[in-house]
């Protein structure tokens, strides 16, 4: 199967035509199926498809990884450049107001929620589909849907909040998933942010799938901020999948990947908005 992964948005650019912008995008592509993993935060997606020669009314689905703005922003502009209906694929939990702790006064909660209406995105041709349960989308290609928590040392940001039922409370990002790709070489996994641990949806990719090589990892791994010591166990768990490539961006952090590169050479390469490459 030819499989194709685009890079559409990251905090950085890998090209002088690129847009940078605080979010994450990756196009996939492959013989059965087109799919956007999560559309930015505004409207470098759009911007960087054009750069890249990409049309994305060739777009057949969306996939939401989860509801935060920088995941889900961008999806406006993507459906006003695409015009057609599109299928957005999220686990019910992405459509509801997501909050952070304000970094400095703690009583404060900032908003970071997908900031659109869902009614102005379906009167632009959006269809969401809702499940918390993995979707396949074709034969080779599904979804996690809500990955368990199962190693000791992953954890949900304690600053994560969600308005449910009226009041602001305490978030553990069960919209969380990641996209999985079989490929004959093995797994393909894209992350979004893996706010619920690299590991444990690395780990669910294999349950769900049976399929123990996991080849290709790319995406946010969410170490940003987190202690040496859970770098350290992230990277001894990372080595038992035997993966060739891994390209983490947005909110892994610079330290993290410098140590992961450190520990893995070559099989990690920065992975920002702009690259794009063929897996065979």
């Amino acid at each position: 199967m030819k499989l194709r992964l685009s890079t559409l948005n990251d905090n950085t650019a890998g090209r002088w035509d690129m847009a940078a912008e605080w979010g994450l995008s990756i196009l996939v592509q492959t013989d059965e199926l087109t799919v956007l993993l999560d559309t930015g935060q505004r409207d470098a997606v759009v911007h960087n498809a054009e750069a890249l020669k990409i049309d994305l009314h060739s777009v057949d689905k969306v996939v939401w990884s989860h509801g935060h703005v920088d995941h889900t922003g961008g999806l406006r502009p993507v459906l006003l450049r695409a015009r057609k209906e599109m299928e957005i694929i999220a686990h019910p939990a992405a459509l509801e107001p997501k909050y952070v702790r304000h970094p400095k006064e703690k009583e404060r909660s900032l908003f970071i929620g997908m900031p659109y209406q869902k009614e102005d995105l379906e009167n632009l041709g959006a269809h969401f589909s809702l499940s918390r349960e993995p979707v396949w989308l074709s034969e080779h290609i599904l979804t996690t849907g809500e990955i368990p928590l199962t190693t000791g040392y992953e954890h949900v940001d304690a600053d994560a909040q969600v308005k449910h039922e009226g009041l602001i409370q305490n978030d553990s990002i069960p919209d969380d998933q990641a996209l999985i790709i079989k490929n004959n070489n093995g797994l393909v996994v894209v992350l979004g942010c893996a706010h619920r641990g690299i590991i444990n949806t690395l780990r669910y990719a294999q349950q769900l799938t049976g399929v123990e090589h996991i080849h290709t990892v790319v995406g946010g791994a969410h170490l940003r901020g987190d202690t040496t010591e859970q770098i350290e166990n992230t990277i001894a768990d990372l080595k038992n999948f035997g993966i060739e490539h891994l390209g983490l961006l947005h909110c892994t952090s610079m330290p993290a990947i410098v140590r992961l590169a450190q520990e893995f050479g070559d099989v990690v390469f920065f992975n920002n908005a702009g690259a794009s490459f063929n897996i065979r």
